[in-house]
């Protein structure tokens, strides 16, 4: 009897603890599954606190966007730094080799480093060519034996100058007038040629064949190297008895337009600057009737409006060209380098 309530006694025990076991490993279970529910359904927010969201409790939430600052500043693009021309002129004849040293000599002496440029004279308003055209009318040519190459010395030697200027007298033309009167030269009201009060005659702007024979001229010094055309005398005649002028039926400053519209087509394959040399009253006031300029007109049309001017003048009529065009430089003629001009000018 005692055996078998010994067995009993046993038996009881060990059902009991299987059953502590069954419970605890339920529960390790459960606490598991607990800890992998809570990782996937714990958030953070900004801040870093941890928040429980379960799936039946969750809303749809748009995501926050990030604020868009709508104070945008706008870079200008910088403007180009324009170069500075500071130069001599060589005279009003063909050029020689010895001119030209001489010359080059005298300027480094003179102005040292202040002059990179030299403005060189290929045709004056006596319709004299200085150098080898092969478009220049009858007797107009007058070169020297080393004219050719005093110009190659001068663009592509060993004393070559930095940047070159070929100035080109335009419609003040007397040989050229007089070769082809018809054709070229400006008449009065009885049809014959016109002479001004320096009893000197002038090209027609009016006359396709006269704007021809200057755009070709200054093709010509395009293709010999030149920087820059710098055109003189570009308008009608300003002395003697206008009234008699046959100027026709356009206008003088649409011919002149015309003109420096043919001119800057013809240079543009040779890449040249194109520039002008006006009076300084043209500027001031921003026109001339008798002469058919009108600054409107020209500054949008050249690169360069050149003018004789005094140092104290430089800033009105800097503006003047400024206000006819933002694209075009204005470059003063002086007598003698003054330190006081900080930009570009020409000596002459």
């Amino acid at each position: 009897m005692a055996m078998s309530r010994g067995y009993r006694n046993y038996r009881g025990r060990r059902s009991k603890g299987k059953i502590a076991l069954a419970v605890l490993l339920v529960l390790v279970i459960l606490a598991a599954m607990a800890v992998m529910f809570l990782q996937q359904n714990i958030v953070y927010d900004k801040t870093g606190t941890p928040h429980l969201e379960v799936p039946w409790q969750k809303e749809p939430v748009a995501e926050e966007e990030e604020p868009v600052d709508l104070d945008l500043v706008v870079q200008e693009p910088e403007a180009p730094q324009r170069e500075v021309t500071r130069a001599f002129s060589t005279g009003e004849e063909a050029l020689t080799l010895e001119d030209w040293h001489t010359a080059r000599s005298q300027a480094e002496t003179l102005y040292g480093q202040n002059c990179n440029a030299v403005a060189v004279t290929l045709k004056d308003s006596r319709g004299r060519v200085f150098f080898d055209s092969g478009t220049a009318v009858s007797g107009a040519r007058q070169v020297h034996e080393d004219t050719a190459a005093a110009l190659a010395e001068l663009l592509t030697g060993d004393t070559a100058a930095d940047y070159t200027i070929a100035r080109l007298s335009c419609f003040h033309d007397s040989r050229a007038a007089n070769s082809d009167v018809e054709n070229l030269g400006l008449k009065n009201t009885g049809g014959y040629i016109f002479y001004d009060g320096r009893n000197s005659q002038w090209l027609d702007p009016a006359k396709p064949a006269a704007r021809e024979y200057l755009c070709r001229l200054a093709q010509e010094a395009a293709a010999l190297g030149f920087d820059e055309i710098l055109l003189t005398d570009v308008s009608y005649p300003t002395e003697g008895k206008l009234d008699k002028i046959a100027y026709g039926e356009t206008e003088k400053s649409a011919n002149l337009a015309a003109f420096l519209e043919e001119l800057r087509t013809a240079l543009e394959p040779y890449g040249t600057t194109l520039s002008i040399e006006v009076p300084a009253s043209v500027l001031a006031e921003g026109y001339s009737e008798a002469a058919g300029l009108a600054l409107s007109e020209i500054a949008p049309r050249v690169d360069h409006i050149y003018a004789a001017a005094l140092p104290e003048e430089i800033p009105t009529l800097t503006a003047a060209v400024t206000a006819a065009s933002e694209t075009t430089d204005f470059v003063p003629e002086l007598t003698a380098m003054d330190p006081s001009v900080t930009g570009s000018w020409l000596l002459y």
